[in-house]
């Protein structure tokens, strides 16, 4: 027995020697650096983890029991009716019952009117509470709502009615003259109603407002079943070539994406979240919008931006969470400081775009406990989230078991965007401090992975590439240049393809670029963002090849002004006697897009838009100047 006992703490004893062995080899050859990494990230991804499983497991329920946004709104109206859903600046609020009140009206006239499962109908309105209601009333009869850009106007906003295939629009009285401007290019047979103060107009419209008075506000009595891996609305994204496309947002997607950034910001239903953000994106439409009608929250809508009565709507509202974008952080910045910069409750601000350099001071002066900056699309499945308030962060993914959420960044050409790839064919994963396109791993089937993609259904090819890794996988393109640090955190460094984001917003150079050549028939024309110091995203800049000097540029400000919404003005011009090809013919965009706009390197005649005089006036070293210490501003 004795003998037996020494025969096994031998070798246990022996295995302890080989393990620490094996331990202190690996530790010493470079593993100390993975130890490293765990010490400091596990409780970031064991919560990450727990989310991860927790939405899988709820998303394949609802799916299998048939729970859709419409009924998850209907739990939250029984569970506190008489409690507000939305408030609007004016004084105007609405309880989690008239909401539903309205939306079941809505929902009643247009199944009488014969609207079914899987028609479409355009949205187009500034934000108010009626917008969501009107979207919100068609989803209880299974119709999809296109939730169209209010900025647009003429080409634009016909084109994202046509690509919708709606077979009506609902518009704000506001926008009487734009749809009235673009009525001649609107499709024959759509059907127009108008929402809000009545306008006497040159277009029929049906009054949707004094129909709705006479509708049952009871729950509409519809035939057909509609599922939670099915369309609940289109949000319309510029992409990176063309016109808008009409991004297919499904009741599971919806879902996910409001509910994970309630989950990693505990938020609770006593939260007032202020929005100031357009409904008709994801960030205020879905991930502001959607904790109203999923989770509970309150909702303060402002029409429009205003820095000099955030706080004070925050502290007049009781508002606990704040949206944001990075221009309206700049925006509050140079604001005079003042009481109100920390007299209010606001406890988190959530949005992407925030730049790391004013984190801390954004954070600081206005006594922000909590910045929740995340990454993602509307139709993305490669979404991240800065879950830890790490500054300048926009998310991150896990070092210790990557493959659990298969999100990473690939080497790609920085200059045209394309793959890099080993001798296998292969994509090379960079390693930390290594710039890189993110990628995500799509798999249909799964919620959290799969790939709704638009409502042309050619647009998906796009975003999309295979064989990365694996002979036959296939993966989300995002379009934009991120980096990783050692412990997995994300920072943001530029954009693929041929878009720039200027004042929130995509903009897609292609379109600018044949709405201008357009304009001024001339024959070579290019668009790409320069960056303006202290300013968020990339500033428009044309190109433009006139040789006999003929460019008028009072024409074009009047008509880009008609015909492009305000961020996508170009807001700076250079005329050049040709523009310069590669050898394929392609204008040699990144070129023009490092020189800029600086009057002291280009030698071609510059323009910058005077936003007070609304005109396009010469560009020279003092103007200059004044844009770089801030006395110029746009």
């Amino acid at each position: 027995m004795f003998l037996g006992l020494f025969i096994k703490w031998l070798f246990e004893w022996e295995t302890h020697i080989v393990v620490l062995f094996v331990f202190l080899t690996y530790t010493v050859t470079g593993g100390w650096r993975f130890l490293r990494i765990v010490w400091y990230t596990w409780r970031r991804d064991l919560k990450g983890l727990t989310f991860l499983i927790y939405v899988s497991v709820l998303l394949k329920w609802y799916r299998k029991t048939g729970v859709t946004v419409v009924t998850l709104f209907d739990k939250t109206t029984k569970k506190n009716p008489d409690k507000k859903a939305f408030i609007t600046i004016d004084g105007r609020s609405w309880t989690f019952r008239e909401v539903n009140e309205y939306s079941n009206a809505v929902a009643n006239y247009f199944y009488d009117q014969g609207y079914r499962k899987n028609d479409i109908v355009a949205v187009f309105m500034e934000s108010r509470p009626e917008f969501v209601m009107i979207w919100l009333g068609l989803a209880k009869i299974g119709v999809i709502s296109a939730l169209i850009n209010f900025n647009l106007k003429h080409e634009a906003l016909a084109h994202c009615i046509k690509v919708s295939g709606a077979r009506s629009l609902i518009f704000g009285s506001e926008l009487c003259e734009v749809v009235k401007e673009s009525y001649h290019l609107l499709p024959t047979n759509i059907i127009l109603y108008i929402s809000g103060m009545y306008q006497t107009n040159n277009i029929q419209a049906k009054h949707l407002d004094n129909i709705l008075k006479d509708y049952s506000k009871l729950p509409p009595r519809v035939t057909h079943k509609t599922f939670f891996n099915e369309k609940l609305i289109y949000i319309y994204t510029s992409g990176t070539t063309g016109l808008p496309k009409a991004a297919v947002v499904t009741h599971s997607r919806f879902y996910y994406m409001a509910r994970s950034i309630f989950h990693f910001y505990k938020m609770t239903a006593d939260d007032v979240i202020y929005g100031t953000l357009p409904l008709y994106h994801s960030a205020g439409g879905v991930l502001g919008v959607g904790n109203v009608l999923i989770s509970g929250c309150t909702m303060v809508i402002r029409k429009k931006f205003s820095a000099s009565k955030f706080w004070i709507d925050c502290r007049d509202h009781g508002c606990t969470v704040a949206q944001y974008i990075g221009e309206i952080c700049r925006y509050l910045l140079v604001q005079p400081a003042s009481v109100n910069d920390t007299n209010h409750k606001i406890r988190l601000m959530f949005g992407n775009g925030l730049r790391p350099q004013i984190w801390l001071e954004f954070k600081n002066r206005f006594s922000i406990p909590q910045i929740g900056e995340f990454y993602g699309a509307t139709e993305s499945n490669a979404n991240i989230v800065n879950i830890d308030n790490t500054p300048g962060a926009i998310g991150f993914q896990t070092r210790i078991i990557p493959s659990v959420y298969p999100v990473t960044l690939i080497k790609v050409d920085l200059i045209t965007g394309e793959l890099i790839r080993d001798k296998y064919g292969r994509c090379i994963r960079c390693q930390p401090g290594e710039p890189g396109e993110l990628v995500g791993k799509i798999v249909s089937g799964k919620p959290l992975r799969s790939f709704d993609g638009y409502a042309d259904k050619e647009a998906n090819k796009k975003k999309m590439a295979r064989d990365i890794f694996k002979p036959g996988d296939c993966y989300f393109m995002s379009g934009d240049i991120l980096e990783m640090d050692e412990f997995g955190y994300m920072y943001f460094r530029d954009r693929t393809g041929d878009t720039y984001r200027w004042k929130g917003e995509n903009v897609s150079t292609s379109e600018v670029e044949a709405i201008i050549s357009n304009i001024i028939h001339l024959t070579d024309t290019t668009v790409y963002g320069v960056e303006i110091p202290g300013t968020e995203g990339r500033a428009g800049m044309v190109a433009v090849a006139d040789p006999n000097r003929t460019l008028d540029l009072q024409l074009l400000s009047r008509e880009v002004k008609k015909t492009l919404p305000s961020y996508a003005r170009p807001v700076f011009i250079r005329v050049m006697s040709q523009l310069n090809m590669t050898s394929t013919f392609k204008l040699k965009k990144v070129e023009y897009r490092m020189e800029g706009f600086n009057p002291d390197i280009i030698a071609d005649d510059l323009y910058y838009l005077n936003v007070r005089s609304n005109s396009y006036d010469q560009l020279n070293s003092d103007v200059y100047n004044g844009i770089l210490n801030g006395t110029i501003r746009f």
